[in-house]
């Protein structure tokens, strides 16, 4: 089978390949023993092999399914040239990706076929392989972050490993940190304010939360933390306190002030609970206030005002929290009398159904990068 090969960003044209071979057919043909009509007849054959990008994906080992998700998530690509498309899958293909990892790629980027392979492709892979150190962890990386093989994505990806090194982030914590988070090598930029927050969350290079901290530092925008930072502020905490937060759960960062207010809100004026608690708890600002938090806690005041024997209040009811649904249904609702079970279940059910006023007119405007 005929296999068109990428030279950097240049991928040769079908033409272009019948001609070079229509011109080696006419100098050989004598030497190989074949005619130069079979010759020219067989590169032909070859290269219409494939009538659509559909067929070419379909024989690649894309199923049904595979097919109807790209499609949907890359309209464009059923009319695209499937020698293009063919040049990318070989590339895929040695890499050791197939039909379900390409959908992964083509949702997170949908015009991978239409981008150009990167230039220094060859001197990439061989850093990028001795970065992920196996072929599997490699595919993974791609598979997360297809930019890593395209030219637009010309970002120095050695430059932002040698940041991170020099911040003491080791190489496997590293490596760790660009599978969960894809936008590392791309986002990540550090200043003297930035690396000032990383200090006075008091962790350590050999502490375990370093490197969430110190990737989500340095990913973030400095204005985002510090509205983050005057958010926590408002509620009365220290600075201290919130730097002390931050290095004990780094993914703080990562919530929206508004998603803060409203689980601080909920926290003092639903659980009376003090502001300090989430220093302990940090569950608490995580936790879905619709799904979570306000039905747990309205079914332990209901409990609380049928004066059963058993009570959901204080450090209690901050530990069901943290159960799962099937665990907080056994030990507070089941373990009750059938007919007060029943009328606790449905109590339950009802208060996770009621939705937040105005949630489904609600808009929604993006700021760009969320952290």
């Amino acid at each position: 089978m005929l296999r068109f090969v990428s030279t950097g960003s240049n991928i040769f044209s079908r033409a272009a390949v019948v001609k070079a071979l229509r011109v080696f057919s006419s100098a050989t043909c004598s030497t190989i023993g074949l005619t130069q009509t079979k010759v020219e007849v067989e590169v032909e054959e070859s290269t219409n092999k494939w009538n659509n990008a559909t067929e070419l994906l379909s024989k690649w080992g894309c199923s049904d399914d595979d097919l109807m998700r790209i499609f949907t998530r890359c309209p464009s690509l059923r009319n695209a040239d499937p020698t293009q498309v063919q040049s990318k899958l070989y590339l895929l293909n040695d890499l050791g990706i197939h039909g379900s990892e390409l959908v992964k790629i083509l949702n997170c980027r949908p015009r991978f076929f239409s981008t150009r392979v990167n230039r220094c492709l060859d001197e990439r892979i061989a850093y990028l392989t001795s970065l992920f150190e196996t072929k599997e962890v490699l595919q993974k990386a791609i598979v997360r972050n297809p930019s890593l093989l395209l030219s637009k994505g010309c970002y120095n990806v050695k430059a932002t490993v040698e940041i991170y090194e020099k911040l003491g982030v080791k190489k496997e914590d590293l490596v760790q940190m660009l599978l969960l988070r894809p936008t590392v090598i791309s986002r990540t930029s550090f200043n003297a304010e930035k690396l000032e927050y990383l200090g006075k969350t008091g962790l350590t290079k050999d502490s375990k939360m370093y490197k969430y901290a110190a990737t989500l530092i340095g990913i973030s925008r400095v204005e985002t933390i510090r509205d983050k930072l005057a958010n926590f502020a408002r509620f009365g905490f220290s600075e201290d306190e919130i730097f002390g937060l931050m290095g004990r759960s780094p993914n703080v960062l990562t919530l929206s002030t508004d998603k803060v207010q409203r689980n601080m809100t909920f926290i003092l004026g639903t659980m009376n609970l003090d502001a300090k608690m989430v220093l302990k708890q940090p569950y608490l600002l995580y936790a879905n206030v619709d799904t979570v938090l306000k039905p747990r806690v309205l079914l332990a005041l209901k409990i609380q005002d049928m004066d059963s024997k058993l009570q959901i209040m204080g450090p209690t009811m901050v530990r069901s929290l943290r159960m799962t649904e099937e665990r907080f249904l056994t030990m507070f609702v089941k373990c009750h009398d059938k007919d007060v079970a029943s009328e606790l279940m449905e109590f339950y059910k009802r208060t996770k159904e009621v939705k937040r006023l105005g949630e489904s007119s609600k808009k929604y405007s993006k700021r760009g990068f969320p952290f």
